[in-house]
């Protein structure tokens, strides 16, 4: 999706923005030279990323804002994307924006993601996934009848 950030690099410079970019084609050295202007220059207030290029292995603890164009199939990607932000040295508080246009492939994937978390929170976050160890004959570890078809029912898939 680098296309949409040449799109967002062309307004930006446009309006006179200064920025840093950071996406899959570029090398380690580019990457850390654009993080380090992104932190350290006052005057560059907007990082764009794409969001599996910077989903690992950054910091940007500079930043207060991510605004999340290209949402992703996996939800965990987008929340890691996210977490760049949410990192030991953040003093300011950090405001996340998910921009969608209605009616498009865009809301599809939004919403198949959101079925994806609600899964993820019904199996993991109910404390219901009790890892490889888990006795097979552990009726408790598992979701039941009524919770697999809310599931169901949200990703329409019930008849």
């Amino acid at each position: 999706m680098t296309s949409i950030l040449d799109l967002l690099m062309d307004y930006c410079y446009l309006r006179g923005y200064q920025y840093s970019r950071l996406d899959g084609s570029m090398s380690f050295s580019e990457r850390d030279e654009n993080m380090t202007k992104f932190s350290k220059d006052p005057d560059v207030f907007l990082f764009l990323l794409s969001t599996r290029a910077g989903g690992l292995g950054i910091n940007l603890t500079a930043a207060d804002t991510v605004i999340i164009f290209d949402s992703d199939w996996n939800p965990q990607a987008d929340l890691q994307a996210q977490d760049r932000c949410h990192r030991i040295g953040q003093t300011k508080p950090v405001v996340v924006y998910r921009l969608v246009t209605a009616n498009t492939i865009d809301q599809k994937i939004l919403e198949k993601a959101s079925a994806k978390r609600k899964l993820e929170q019904m199996v993991i976050h109910k404390n219901k996934f009790k890892g490889a160890k888990a006795e097979l004959n552990q009726s408790k570890s598992c979701i039941d009848l009524d919770e697999l078809r809310e599931l169901l029912r949200a990703r329409g898939m019930e008849k």
